[in-house]
């Protein structure tokens, strides 16, 4: 037979035992009725985007732009519609507009050309595809979700990319078509630039026009499936050479989704992003660590980066319609809309 103090101590243990399960459906209660059923979080690109030096006229035309997006994006999760399909038609809308670095705004290559990357990742299957270095694909997105749906691969690189293109019938453009005069200024400035520093500074050709190398647009979503996606489409970075690809393309690094935590998009100095896989830690740490998606984001962004030198932001939805868009730079255009149908549109830290 058990002692009393036995009994009183079983007794006890129950309790403690009974209070943490109490407590833990108390909390757990708390994060789903706080969860929004639906949800949209998008950037723009991160970098050099600082109140004064954007006049007033091409504010409205960011604010514009990225409303529009949002809103396009709500009408299609509102409806039933799927997170791919909401990505990858908002990312649509941006890589078509000249104001970001994706699409018809891409950034020159120092040989003049625009070489655009882009990703595609569903959370509910963890399919992904990507392209890299296409030249006259006029959205990348799309034929980034093509090799996702119509390949048994996850990555396709330059003609053959775009051969790939080809034989399923995405849009072809004449590569001029992704000429814009604020971009090819860029480059100018950067080659300007690379050519009073070669007698000088080797290193310091790293950090030339550092607010023409932050571009990049992306989303994610969550929708009323409870399926998560995330998408992300760039340029790339000005004055790139070698054949660079950034971490856009890579799964991981620059896009990362996940039903069972978040979807996440990114931008930034791509090569810290790659070597620190930012999309796909934040994931891993709110599975393993049982860490909010908003803890993750600004561990990774504001120590993780930072400490490693890098630069830039990322947006990213939880499972639960949580968002979060953290950066360490001057600015990113950013916004989010969720089922209540407000679209928030930012571009400054403040």
């Amino acid at each position: 037979m058990k002692s009393s103090f036995q009994r009183i101590r079983i007794g006890f243990i129950g309790t403690i035992i009974i209070l943490l399960t109490f407590l833990l459906v108390t909390s757990c209660t708390k994060e789903i009725e706080q969860k929004a059923k639906f949800g949209l979080v998008i950037h723009g690109g991160a970098g050099s985007i600082e109140r004064g030096k954007i006049s007033p006229e091409i504010e409205k035309e960011y604010e514009a732009k990225l409303t529009e997006a949002l809103e396009t994006g709500y009408k299609i999760l509102s409806d039933g519609g799927t997170s791919l399909d909401a990505v990858e038609t908002v990312i649509n809308i941006l890589e078509d507009s000249p104001l970001f670095n994706a699409g018809k705004g891409a950034v020159f290559t120092h040989n003049g050309l625009n070489e655009l990357d882009a990703s595609i990742m569903d959370g509910s299957t963890l399919n992904a595809g990507a392209v890299a270095r296409l030249t006259r694909i006029k959205n990348p997105i799309t034929l980034a979700r093509g090799v996702m749906e119509k390949s048994e691969h996850v990555m396709m690189v330059g003609d053959g990319a775009e051969q790939f293109g080809v034989e399923n019938g995405f849009e072809l453009v004449d590569p001029l078509y992704f000429y814009t005069e604020k971009s090819w200024e860029a480059l100018q400035r950067a080659l300007k630039k690379e050519e009073e520093l070669k007698s000088k500074d080797q290193a310091a050709l790293l950090d030339i026009a550092p607010g023409d190398k932050h571009g990049t647009v992306g989303a994610a979503a969550l929708d009323m499936h409870g399926n998560l996606a995330a998408g992300t489409s760039t340029g790339g970075m000005s004055n790139k050479k070698y054949g660079r690809a950034g971490d856009v393309p890579v799964i991981g690094a620059g896009t990362y989704a996940k039903n069972v935590t978040c979807a996440v998009s990114c931008t930034g100095h791509g090569e810290y992003f790659i070597r620190l896989g930012v999309a796909k830690d934040i994931s891993d740490m709110m599975e393993y660590k049982m860490i909010s998606l908003d803890e993750a984001a600004n561990e990774v962004i504001h120590q993780k980066l930072e400490e490693l030198g890098g630069t830039g932001g990322l947006i990213g939805i939880d499972k639960y319609g949580n968002i979060t868009m953290p950066f360490n730079t001057s600015g990113m255009f950013r916004g989010y809309i969720l089922e209540k149908g407000k679209a928030n549109v930012s571009m400054y830290k403040d």
